[in-house]
């Protein structure tokens, strides 16, 4: 009989998007005429930049050919595409990341689970709380927590409370800690770290000897030119941090799939046996073995990314998304709602008035105006109140959104 991994066990009734769905398709069936808004998942409505396209129809005409043809490219990433992405996401910031220190990959959620690949048991692991869900869970199911309690919260992670005492953003923790999660702008708050912040936290991991993993999937989001986009930019952090990056909401890729991570040459661990072990060794021994690479076409795309056509179009999307976060914000800032984020992130993290409990506020909106949010409470303990509404959807649905709100809900 094969045996089964018992960690899957330990995992909450079901992952939090799913159940989203699942509540939504049961309303749906019975109601089938009601039109749903969904402003739950973040997920991208509008077409890729035209630079992006363009440069997928070429390398599909190459596919073509016999002489332009690709088969298996560079696990690691073309060099072509992670050249760009050294010389403009990291260099111009003043950040010293090589070529070689950069992993394409199809998507950051996978990288922030499959790092833990490399990563041994016994560590003690700090979340933020809210937290995207993919952090806990993932450690859940390689058997570095113990049992949720009753408030969902699983034994041996340390949680660190993002409240709005600190503004939505984490607090050190209060003992030492072998890996920390960073997620800046943040999901699901939109809370952006400041360089002061990212520099307490650099020291810390220096201080500790502890492993940051920094996701900055949303980082082109940023509007505040104080507000660092890459842990990088803070002196040191090449020996504590690996970073994740993605197209997905920079570029619209989460159909086509394109992300990388960053692991630094200086970067180290602990073996066993207490000697020092080059993490970007290791990660490149696991991303050769378990991954084949992403296609030659998609990463052209990408590469447009980067061009002086693709910059600006990528702005103008980003643009986009931020006006609609602007929308959400002020139509509920003016129904008497507590709001935050959706300035340095198209997520906006909101509550009513009263004693409302998340899920309940989910039921509530979507029944009563068929708008779909994500709950709070789905993302920890201190989510619980809280609904996240995200500015990924068309203009017109994100305005009819907002006007069913204020004709149809009254706190």
């Amino acid at each position: 009989m094969a045996r089964i991994n018992d960690h899957y066990l330990k995992l909450k009734a079901g992952y939090l998007f799913p159940e989203i769905a699942r509540r939504v398709s049961a309303f749906t069936q019975e109601n089938p005429s009601a039109k749903v808004i969904r402003l739950g998942i973040g997920d991208v409505t509008e077409p890729l930049p035209p630079a992006v396209v363009q440069a997928m129809h070429r390398a599909v005409d190459e596919m073509a050919r016999r002489e332009t043809f690709r088969g298996y490219g560079p696990e690691q990433g073309y060099a072509f595409l992670r050249e760009k992405i050294a010389e403009q996401d990291f260099a111009r910031r003043g950040c010293a990341i090589a070529p070689e220190e950069i992993f394409v990959s199809d998507g950051s959620k996978c990288d922030t689970a499959n790092i833990l690949d490399i990563l041994g048991p016994g560590n003690t692991v700090a979340v933020t709380d809210p937290v995207y869900p993919v952090y806990v869970d993932t450690n859940v199911m390689a058997g570095n927590t113990g049992p949720a309690d009753e408030r969902g919260a699983y034994g041996g992670l340390v949680y660190l409370a993002s409240t709005e005492r600190t503004g939505f953003r984490p607090e050190l923790p209060g003992q030492r800690v072998d890996v920390v999660y960073l997620c800046s702008p943040n999901n699901p708050t939109g809370a952006a770290l400041t360089r002061e912040d990212l520099t307490r936290w650099v020291r810390y991991a220096q201080e500790h000897d502890t492993l940051i993993l920094f996701d900055a999937a949303y980082e082109a989001y940023i509007t505040d030119p104080a507000i660092p986009h890459s842990i990088y930019e803070v002196p040191g952090a090449r020996e504590v941090a690996i970073e994740f990056r993605s197209f997905s909401k920079t570029a619209g890729f989460t159909g086509t799939r394109c992300a990388f991570t960053v692991v630094p040459r200086s970067l180290t661990g602990a073996a066993a046996d207490g000697s020092r072990v080059d993490l970007h060794r290791l990660w490149m021994r696991r991303h050769t073995t378990k991954f084949n690479g992403v296609s030659y076409v998609v990463q052209r795309g990408a590469e447009a990314v980067y061009s002086d056509e693709g910059r600006e179009q990528t702005r103008r999307l980003i643009d986009f998304y931020l006006g609609n976060a602007r929308i959400i914000r002020e139509t509920l800032g003016g129904m008497g709602f507590e709001v935050h984020g959706g300035v340095n992130a198209p997520y906006v993290w909101t509550k009513p008035g009263g004693e409302w409990r998340s899920w309940d506020l989910f039921d509530v909106l979507l029944q009563r105006v068929h708008v779909v949010c994500t709950p709070g409470s789905g993302f920890g303990a201190c989510g619980e109140g809280y609904i996240r509404l995200s500015a990924f959807n068309s203009r017109r649905n994100v305005e009819e959104a907002m006007q069913r709100m204020k004709e149809g809900f009254r706190l």
